[in-house]
């Protein structure tokens, strides 16, 4: 990787959009702290470093980067992108239109981005509205009357934060290095690598030593097992029959069909723990003093507890699966071997092609699936076992991982690019 770097650094071309990906990633760590009109910065941030609020905003906390604790304009981040992407992809399958505009190659392409683009300003209308009422409910604003200005000044700084966020990500895109989203993403939970080393440095100044040292050993583990089933593959053998045109011949080839174990990436669990973070933010416009029936199945979502543990494990496992439907279709592939003229081995062409796919997708989707839910509930259990709890997940793990491996690979292949040789070389 650092090879890499530094050979990417040598090209004129590349290292420009190395230095403007790096302004962008300046202007959103800027915008992470600058605090927003009507809030009480001080008393929100010293409630945040003492564990006294919500656990739903604490989880946003960790992917805004920190901008929840300051109340600034880029509090939401790019949470209110990515849930925009998740729900158009999943319309798009659901929706005729929506089908049509994703196989229309560029220009439909360009249809479904303006449609994320207004999804996420009204997601991130209603998210600014939620936490508007977070903190007038948890006495985190700076006035006692005249809330209706307020209101507007706080919900509409936070809204245009989301959308300038969005704009800096495809900006990214265009004139930067790698996916802009990820890159801010990425920037985001890196920014609270010095709270987690000042967790572990306080807990070794406790005498917890053995238990530091064994968080780090395990967190270097995790990362080379992310690492090595990210590149792992199941590689399906195809092989292509002869046939003559004219006076060539064409195929006679054995290739490949790549299937990647962790085929759908993090996007299992954004899933599950968008849809398990809904009790908690419910529960966190309760204010009653006296907890009902409901508020008590609510606490059972707690981000800590064996239930929300095994919840999140089996929709995770669920999703992945979901989630491999929507990217393979072993009827479509099966059909597309067949009119190129090739054929698994030992596998008879049509259904039974189609059957043989399903099933290897079935074997791997299960594989990648555990992969990340052990992952994903790693964290949980270290918690609850030796009572340490650090600002890094494996959610957060996945996904920094993630960008960094997509990222090298992007700059490898624009090196490659430019020093590949023509046959007139």
């Amino acid at each position: 990787m650092l090879e890499t770097l530094r050979n990417a650094w040598k090209v004129k071309e590349i290292r420009n959009k190395i230095l403007f990906t790096i302004f962008i990633i300046l202007i959103f760590r800027i915008g992470s702290v600058i605090p927003v009109p009507y809030i009480d910065v001080a008393a929100l941030k010293a409630a945040t470093e003492s564990g006294t609020t919500n656990e739903f905003f604490s989880y946003l906390s960790i992917l805004t980067g920190g901008g929840l604790e300051y109340g600034a304009i880029f509090a939401m981040s790019v949470t209110p992108y990515i849930n925009a992407s998740i729900i158009v992809q999943l319309l798009t399958v659901a929706i005729p239109v929506l089908e049509r505009w994703s196989k229309e190659g560029e220009e439909g392409q360009k249809k479904l981005a303006q449609l994320t683009r207004y999804t996420t300003v009204f997601l991130a209308l209603i998210q600014g509205i939620a936490y508007f009422f977070y903190l007038k409910n948890s006495g985190y604003l700076s006035i006692n009357k005249g809330y209706v200005f307020a209101a507007f000044v706080i919900i509409s700084a936070f809204t245009a934060g989301s959308a300038l966020v969005m704009w800096l990500g495809e900006q990214i895109d265009v004139k930067g290095i790698g996916n802009g989203i990820s890159i801010i993403l990425f920037a985001g939970i890196l920014s609270r690598g010095p709270q987690a080393f000042n967790t572990l440095l306080a807990y070794w100044k406790l005498g917890r030593q053995v238990a530091v040292v064994g968080i780090v050993l395990l967190f270097l583990i995790v990362i080379g097992f992310i690492v090595w089933m990210t590149e792992a593959e199941r590689r399906i053998p195809v092989q292509y029959a002869k046939r003559v045109v004219g006076n060539k011949m064409y195929g006679g080839q054995n290739t490949h069909i790549p299937i990647k174990v962790n085929m759908s990436g993090v996007m299992p669990i954004i899933f599950a723990s968008s849809i398990l973070m809904l009790p908690t933010m419910i529960l966190s416009f309760m204010n009653t003093t006296k907890k009902n029936w409901f508020e008590k199945i609510l606490e059972l979502f707690s981000t800590r507890g064996a239930f929300y543990a095994i919840i999140y494990f089996l929709l995770i496992i669920g999703f992945a699966y979901f989630y491999a439907t929507i990217q393979f279709n072993p009827v479509e592939m099966a059909n597309n071997l067949r009119k190129n003229g090739g054929a698994i081995p030992g596998i008879r062409p049509g259904k039974p092609t189609s059957d043989f796919i399903s099933k290897i997708l079935s074997r791997i989707t299960l594989m990648g699936a555990l992969f990340l839910s052990v992952v994903a509930i790693l964290p949980i259990l270290i918690g609850n076992i030796g009572g340490i709890n650090i600002s890094l997940g494996g959610t957060s793990v996945l996904i920094m991982v993630g960008v960094a491996l997509d990222t090298v690979r992007n700059l490898e292949s624009q090196m490659m690019m430019r020093h590949y040789k023509g046959f007139l070389d």
